[in-house]
């Protein structure tokens, strides 16, 4: 059941496609839909009168057992609903959360899962009656017991107490293993998109790793994070997110920004894109709508366009990297500056996109030269590994590099700075790269 109101982001057919794929995913069959459009939703019942009946009358027929709605539910309106229509009522947040219950595999995926289902429950716990159940009574106790309800309301908020608590726990450990990585001095590039775009998919061909993959909405709850090297040779971290979608719940935002802060370490974030799916407007807008809610809208972006061969014929798939000579123009797109056209299902623009990641992540790496004592080789190592060396001298003093690195690595190469970059030592041997 799905409501047209006049203020809505994403058209209602739109969105109702949607909510029938995360139906799918959890296991439902869908027998019918049902829609209005109304100015504001009903305060009592959320649809008007007259559809509520037509409502009745469409669950009876079809035999359906639960009714579905697009839009988070009142907990006064959700319980009006099921004595009406006398079938369960859920609402689109209720499902996501079972679909997060069922993807959940690590303890940390659970305990965020189960702290947004609690959140969730709690307004929603409802008295069935005044009958004291004395669950609390005797000595040292307040009163002679409490209700049912005020139990299960007392168990509930001390459950969300008690995973807070862990969530806090989970955060402080993050933070920990956030400052081991950046004693490492590893850059980190973070994969962001809607759900079931491909990101961990792409996560494998850049890594080479054997993520779990799953042509499924919300595949991945549990952040994966692995190593990718550059072209040159440089090191970063790249980093796998739970994917994104329209209205998503406020409890799942809140439950799970302990891992969603990881993304705010990041140095550069891939938004991938389903360039074959034809919301991809409106869930790239969704995407950076939640990014700019987490304080991330200023982050350097790539926007990757994946599963770019489903354009091609199969004529033209031929080849190692079919999409090498195709740019956006010849797409009927607008040339977009840092876009690249990928398939992370066979591998093609793999090698581009990482070509574009160096340079991003080059572009915010100023220009240095340091000149390194040769018993200090270490640190030559690091600026080969993690920098771009576009020139290496070697001097009777030590070894003159010329290049870029991160601005993070700086402070380590301070004292051996030469501040008159460009200047060439008259004794030694000289060498460019690519010369």
């Amino acid at each position: 059941m799905g409501l047209q109101l006049p203020r809505a982001k994403m058209d209602l057919s739109a969105s109702l496609d949607e909510l029938e794929q995360l139906a799918d995913s959890a296991g439902v069959d869908t027998v019918a839909r049902i829609t209005q459009k109304m100015d504001e939703p009903h305060r009592r019942h959320y649809i008007g009168k007259g559809k509520l009946e037509e409502l009745v009358q469409l669950t009876q027929e079809t035999g359906a057992d639960m009714v579905i709605f697009d839009d988070e539910l009142r907990p006064q309106v959700q319980q009006e609903l099921e004595e009406v229509l006398g079938v369960r009522v859920i609402d689109r947040t209720l499902l996501i959360l079972d679909i997060f219950a069922a993807r959940a595999h690590t303890h940390e995926g659970r305990v965020q899962v189960e702290l947004a289902q609690n959140r969730y429950m709690l307004p929603r716990l409802v008295g069935k009656g005044t009958q004291l159940s004395r669950l609390g009574g005797g000595v040292g106790t307040r009163g002679p017991g409490e209700t049912k309800l005020e139990f299960d309301r007392r168990r509930v908020r001390q459950r969300i107490t008690k995973l807070e608590k862990e969530i806090e726990g989970i955060r402080t450990q993050r933070k920990v293993q956030r400052t081991s990585r950046q004693a490492r001095r590893l850059p980190l590039v973070a994969l962001v998109g809607y759900t079931n775009v491909g990101k961990s998919t792409l996560l494998n061909w850049l890594t080479g790793s054997s993520v779990e993959v799953a042509n499924k909405l919300f595949a991945t709850l549990d952040p994966t994070t692995r190593l990718l090297e550059l072209p040159s040779g440089q090191e970063v971290l790249v980093s796998d997110t739970v994917g994104f979608i329209a209205k998503l719940p406020t409890t799942v935002v809140a439950a799970f920004r302990a891992t969603l802060e990881e993304l705010s370490d990041a140095d550069l974030l891939l938004l991938v894109v389903d360039i074959t799916d034809p919301r991809a407007e409106v869930a790239t807008e969704v995407v950076k709508g939640i990014l700019g809610d987490l304080g991330l809208g200023e982050k350097p972006v790539v926007t990757v366009l994946n599963k770019a061969d489903q354009l091609l014929t199969a004529d033209q798939r031929v080849g190692d990297d079919p999409l090498a000579a195709l740019t956006p123009e010849a797409l009927g797109l607008e040339p977009v500056p840092d876009t690249v056209l990928v398939s992370a299902t066979r591998g093609w623009g793999i090698d581009r996109l990482k070509s574009v990641i160096e340079e991003m992540l080059n572009t915010q790496a100023p220009r240095i030269e340091v000149r390194i004592p040769y018993d200090e080789g270490g640190l030559v190592d690091l600026f080969r590994r993690k920098g771009v060396v576009e020139s290496e001298e070697h001097t009777p003093d030590g070894t003159v590099l010329r290049g870029r690195l991160p601005a993070h690595l700086a402070a380590s190469f301070e004292r051996y700075r030469l501040h008159s970059l460009g200047a060439r030592s008259s004794r030694g041997v000289r060498r460019d790269n690519g010369s």
